[in-house]
């Protein structure tokens, strides 16, 4: 079972709202965004295979499986149709819950999926990300060290951030650290299902909030083809952003949770 990870008391008053990280990340990756969103019930769990999350027992695992595996999370906390937030690879999974009939509304950030089965520029893209684990791999502590001065994490954090400086060296540590103890980045990153399918007519409100700077999964390029997928969907951009809002524009990140949530309520 996935872990909950600690937010204030549940309350019944309160709508639930769980929020799903990208690959490679974990729960951690909300902890800036959770204290702004004070009237939810806040559920972040980890992903099997992720930092903090259930070990995984066998190779390759599945894409289905984490969907499947946030399902029972869901399912175990009583929560039938929440509102579902997702980073990256966490937005290809609210869209699937979305798709099984599992939320009232999905904010996607940055959502990973929209491309095609051999799709160069992904391929390309998530070489270049394996390639860059390798060489951190090789000495994570010198790499940790040279994360310190703001003008280092400016330069380095070019991906992840509109503004590498605003982000913490230890933050960025933390997130070098759960990058490197992913156990399923090539399974996942790499996997012909990883893919999101159209989605018409939607099964409840749909937000797609787009870092406008994102690198990694730029909206220039896939933008396009979500729209054509999920015609019905609303679509936003998170100006001057990078790859994970989250790190340096919390705030910016829960206006967006919240505007894609009151969606439910026009």
């Amino acid at each position: 079972m996935l872990p909950r990870c600690q937010t204030e008391p549940m309350s019944a008053e309160k709508p639930a709202v769980v929020l799903l990280h990208g690959l490679t990340s974990s729960s951690n990756s909300w902890r800036e965004v959770t204290p702004l969103l004070p009237a939810f019930d806040v559920h972040a769990p980890t992903s099997m295979g992720h930092v903090g999350g259930t070990p995984v027992e066998r190779h390759p695992v599945a894409v289905g499986d984490l969907v499947d595996e946030v399902e029972r999370y869901l399912d175990d906390h009583g929560l039938q149709k929440p509102h579902i937030v997702g980073h990256s690879f966490g937005g290809y999974l609210a869209i699937e819950l979305a798709r099984r009939g599992r939320a009232s509304t999905v904010c996607a950030i940055t959502p990973g999926g929209f491309w095609g089965t051999d799709d160069p520029r992904r391929t390309a893209t998530f070489e270049r990300i394996r390639q860059g684990r390798a060489k951190a791999a090789r000495a994570p502590k010198l790499v940790a060290l040279l994360m310190k001065p703001a003008f280092v994490r400016r330069r380095v954090l070019t991906d992840a951030a509109g503004d590498g400086a605003r982000v913490s060296a230890a933050r960025a540590v933390e997130s070098l650290y759960e990058s490197l103890g992913c156990t399923v980045f090539e399974d996942i990153a790499f996997s012909p299902e990883f893919i999101i399918a159209p989605l018409d007519p939607l099964p409840c409100p749909v937000t797609i909030a787009w870092a406008e700077k994102d690198p990694i999964i730029a909206p220039a390029v896939y933008e396009p083809e979500a729209r054509k997928r999920l015609p019905a969907a609303t679509f936003e951009t998170l100006s001057g952003l990078a790859h994970e809002p989250m790190m340096d524009a919390p705030e910016r990140v829960a206006a967006a949770i919240h505007d894609a949530i009151s969606a439910k309520r026009t």
